[in-house]
């Protein structure tokens, strides 16, 4: 029998509509691989509670009571779903051989993780869910997703395309994953910088089982351009030559302005300097802004501020009460 012991990360941020349907469905599969003897009996389902503001940490609590397979944490406050996940990996890589994250709206599919755990026995150290394909999104999702990925890869940023953060982890990689101290982060970025053996597992996406979206396109377009700074210097390089350009235009425009003067062709009008002028300075509006994000993120991480901070614990709870 496989003693090997397996962690299934789920972060939770206000799902009391659909808690209570995807939990059962883990739970059914978590049993499913121990049955067959793929993980070990001491596997268990860690949800994180990401700061909930409704009933979420109840029905955590409630399941954890009912069930020995089910177990939780909370952090303190929201911190976002990046710092849920990293707060889930960190608490499992202990005690955990090999740790699953998936997000808890039931769209990810949940029967990959069996593809997942023989990808891990054949061995390796990270398995990426990656999307078979796009179907159920909308034509300006799967465009601007799709761009997104293609960016990155431009970017100089190594990810994997049409992966989000399903993925298998294995403890040593987790371990060695915790000493990236990164403020801002980027999962999906970050853990193929660790490196080790790795591969991909296809799956279909499905529609959310209840409840609405918590990515609205805002915070979709902020996550995307987090993880375009978070992982690559290309942007600043880019501002670089373009100010290069832009300087080398400015230098013959000098030179036929001084020649037109002498020449006595000295251009008459102002609304193509007034054009010019507010181009050039919206560029440098764009360019500061850039050069703003960086130095912000520097300013973060200088701080070194804690990235998660852990409330209570299911078994802590039932220690109290026991």
């Amino acid at each position: 029998m496989n003693t090997q012991t397996l962690c299934i990360v789920v972060p939770c941020y206000n799902e009391q509509e659909v808690l209570p349907i995807t939990s059962k469905l883990f739970l059914e599969e978590l049993t499913h691989l121990i049955r067959c003897g793929k993980v070990g009996e001491g596997s268990r389902i860690l949800f994180v509670n990401d700061g909930s503001g409704d009933s979420t940490w109840d029905i955590i609590s409630q399941l954890a009571r009912q069930d020995e397979h089910f177990i939780g944490i909370s952090q303190s406050r929201n911190r976002g779903h990046q710092n849920a996940v990293l707060a889930g990996l960190m608490e499992a890589r202990e005690k955990f051989d090999v740790t699953i994250s998936i997000d808890c709206d039931g769209q990810d599919d949940i029967a990959a993780m069996e593809a997942m755990i023989d990808a891990y026995h054949d061995g390796c150290d990270v398995v990426y869910g990656v999307r078979s394909k796009r179907e159920t999104d909308t034509f300006f999702k799967r465009f601007t997703a799709e761009g997104f990925y293609k960016l990155m890869r431009l970017m100089g940023a190594e990810v994997v395309f049409n992966h989000a953060d399903y993925r298998l982890i294995s403890s040593r990689v987790l371990q060695e994953f915790s000493k990236f101290h990164e403020v801002n982060l980027f999962l999906r970025g970050l853990i193929p910088l660790v490196g080790f053996k790795s591969t991909c597992v296809y799956y279909e996406r499905h529609e959310r089982m209840a409840g609405s979206s918590h990515y609205p396109l805002k915070k979709m377009l902020g996550f995307a351009f987090d993880g375009i700074t978070s992982l690559s210097v290309k942007p600043l390089q880019l501002i670089f030559f373009f100010g290069c350009f832009v300087a080398f235009l400015s230098f013959i425009g000098i030179i036929w302005a001084v020649a037109a003067y002498f020449m006595g062709k000295a251009v008459a009008g102002w609304a193509s300097m007034i054009c010019i002028l507010c181009f050039f300075s919206g560029i440098q509006l764009i360019c500061v802004g850039v050069l703003g994000e960086y130095i912000g993120k520097i300013y973060l991480e200088t701080k070194a501020r804690p990235r998660y901070i852990i409330s209570a614990r299911t078994w802590e709870e039932e220690d109290s009460h026991s």
